[in-house]
């Protein structure tokens, strides 16, 4: 069942900033020049494109970032009246991100401490003599929240989900794709020299200078570990990355590494796991082949730039400043960096909201900006479309009846997280300073760390929120459940205030998108209870993969740039999950029209229901970004492009057509729809 949160509030759109008086539908940059049934993203988004440019701070910009930046911009307003009034911070939590939100807005405190708050593990790394210490030192750093070469978490075991284990996976990597050192292209070069100068940079303002032959030498060490690095593709293949041992088992299969002393100090001696998940065992054998034939000189450089590289936004400026220049301009095309308010409240919450502190940001964005009504309406458009897949699971003429039956289990039993966590977490033991940036960052990684290790092995909590209430996004857990923050119940996505019509297009078609993720390529390996298990007869199993196959050759057929295309299979889950999630959202509206709901079967501004759901859709899509971050999007990113993600999941549902008397034989109706669901 949903979760329900009552929260004293104020409504979404009035604290956005956004005109009470705004129409929930904008319908004021509709294209003259292009005709809907011929490109319906370039009818909607054209005459927006044409007329914004985007900002020197942004690789990108449209409805998720605008959306994004207004709820920084809350938070940023709020932050700044906490730390000001000591008495408004009256949780854990509250105290907690006043402390860091102070220390990361503190550019003069940042300088006055330097590298003081990250020296203890630089001159661990310097102490580096002896072979034997590398194991402990690779954990000690694990635990500190550098993952190089091997990342670490302790999660829901995929395949019995009631209990938590230890994973380890492949990291480490300083450029942003292991194909990236393999790759001889124009951009990839460019993108390896900023690297590189980034590198020399960093550690020579640390006081650890290097030369092109230290560089040669760490691009060398990470080339070996890019080659046994699996590609993004098959990392979604999630019994191919399952791999359980023991830790004699792991010893046996990745000889050359003290794993018996690795573990024990990533679990702080607290718990010897008896059984772990190793995602890539052939990363696991480079690492410990490199641990012992790798000088250990290469091993410092490599240690250090790793720790300069994750910790670099929050020192000063000369670090913060080269982490730009690489990370921001070389790789996503930024002319200049982001609001420091908005980097900090980055920094704190994750790109996701999954930092450690992060749900302390949600606290204190939902007693501002998420209203009982959103929620009791957001409920219902949750049900209503799954009630539609439901219904699509019993009509498909290509599955089995034992096979439907289990898909249906596994719909009734998904559980929808919405808004915000009934309670927040007391961050027990943890404390901040309002004064030393990069020192909170790393208390907070080893308080995490701490806490990972109390859960391993112990049974998993299917209520905890692993993501911050105030990112706009949405999420597909792997325990059967489909997340959606508060922070993305906003306007253009959710209005309270809208027709059905205009939130069933927007926020619906990203409901319809998670509940189909759980029956992706990927998500169907799942069952009901979220463990990876093996519920297809082979026959549907058959017809599932046919027709995941074709929407992976649409898509891979696709060049958004002249020489870049769509990766079919990178994208597969995605793609699939927008192809099917907007026609079950569609036909959720039409269960909440058949209600009577607001703006049931009437024209609005001219357009019918149908019309809306679609004008809706396509604005939420709206986005302009640069080159360089479209590049890097076609290249490491599991979605496609923002007009892909609209011209084709409409093309091929007959609902658009209908909708907008499109012909056959038009653009924007496909000869040969792609359907899974």
């Amino acid at each position: 069942m949903p979760r329900f949160t009552r929260h004293r509030l104020a409504l979404a759109a009035t604290l956005l900033g956004l005109a009470a008086q705004a129409p929930a539908l904008d319908l004021s940059g509709l294209s003259k020049d292009i005709q809907p049934c011929d490109d319906f993203y370039g009818f909607v988004n054209a005459t927006w494109e044409a007329a914004t440019e985007l900002p020197a701070s942004r690789a990108r910009i449209g409805s998720f970032e605008q959306l994004r930046q207004a709820n920084d911009e809350l938070l940023n307003r709020a932050l700044k009246e906490l730390a000001d009034k000591p008495a408004q911070q009256t949780t854990p939590g509250l105290k907690l991100i006043a402390a860091y939100y102070a220390s990361g807005m503190d550019e003069a405190a940042i300088e006055a401490r330097g590298l003081t708050s990250v020296t203890p593990l630089l001159n661990r790394i310097d102490g580096l003599q002896r072979r034997e210490d590398l194991p402990t030192l690779l954990a000690l750093l694990a635990r500190s929240g550098v993952a190089g070469p091997l990342g670490w978490a302790v999660q829901p075991d995929r395949k019995d989900t009631r209990r938590n284990v230890l994973a380890l996976g492949q990291s480490g990597l300083g450029l942003p794709d292991r194909d990236d050192y393999f790759r001889s292209d124009e951009r990839t070069r460019a993108v390896t020299a900023a690297y590189r100068t980034f590198a020399k940079t960093v550690l020579a303002a640390a006081g650890r200078p290097a030369s092109d032959a230290d560089v040669d030498a760490v691009l060398a060490l990470e080339t070996q570990l890019a080659e046994a690095s699996r590609e993004r593709a098959r990392l979604r293949d999630p019994n191919a990355n399952y791999n359980a041992m023991t830790p004699a088992e792991l010893a046996a299969a990745a000889p050359g590494l003290d794993w018996p002393a690795y573990l024990a100090v990533l679990t702080a001696g607290a718990k010897t796991p008896q059984r772990l998940i190793v995602g890539q065992p052939e990363f696991a054998t480079r690492v410990a082949k490199l641990a012992a034939d790798t000088p250990l000189d290469v091993w410092r450089t490599y240690l250090a730039l790793r720790v300069l590289d994750v910790t670099a936004p929050r020192l000063p400026k000369a670090f913060a400043n080269a982490s730009f220049e690489y990370r921001g301009k070389a790789i996503t095309g930024l002319q200049a960096p982001a609001p420091r308010s908005e980097d900090v409240i980055q920094q704190i919450g994750g790109r996701y909201g999954n930092e450690p502190v992060a749900l302390a940001l949600g606290e204190l964005f939902v007693a501002r900006a998420f209203s009982p009504e959103a929620q009791r309406r957001s409920v219902a458009l949750v049900e209503d479309i799954r009630a539609s897949m439901k219904e699509r699971i019993e009509k498909l003429d290509w599955m089995t009846p034992p096979t439907k039956a289990r898909a249906l289990e596994k719909l009734a039993r998904m559980q929808p997280m919405i808004g915000a966590p009934e309670k927040w977490p007391q961050y027990e033991g943890l404390q901040l300073s309002a004064n030393d940036y990069a020192g909170n960052w790393l208390k907070v990684a080893l308080w995490h760390s701490g806490q990972q290790v109390k859960d391993l092995d112990a049974p998993v909590e299917r209520t905890r929120w692993r993501t911050s209430p105030h990112i706009v996004n949405a999420f597909a857990g792997g325990l059967n459940q489909i997340t959606f923050p508060a922070g993305i119940l906003q306007p253009p996505f959710f209005d309270a205030k809208a027709d059905d019509a205009v939130n069933y297009g927007g926020i619906g078609m990203v409901i319809g998108h998670e509940i189909t993720h759980h029956f992706d390529d990927s998500g169907r390996n799942y069952d009901a209870g979220g463990s990876l298990t093996d519920w297809w007869t082979p026959a549907d199993a058959a017809g599932y993969k046919a027709r995941a196959d074709k929407v992976a050759a649409r898509y891979g057929a696709i060049s958004p740039l002249p020489g870049y295309s769509i990766d079919g299979r990178l994208t597969l889950g995605e793609n699939i999950s927008d192809v099917s999630g907007l026609p079950i959202a569609y036909e959720g509206l039409q269960k909440a029209l058949k209600r009577g709901g607001p703006g049931a079967a009437k024209l609005i501004d001219g357009q019918t229901p149908a019309q809306r759901f679609f004008l809706s859709n396509a604005l939420i899509w709206r986005t302009k970004v640069r080159t360089e971050f479209l590049i890097n999007q076609l290249r490491t990113d599991s979605h496609s492009p923002a007009r892909y993600r609209v011209v084709t999941p409409m093309s091929n549902t007959p609902y658009f057509a209908q909708a907008f008397s499109c012909k056959p034989g038009s653009a924007m109706v496909a000869s040969d729809p792609l359907t899974v669901w």
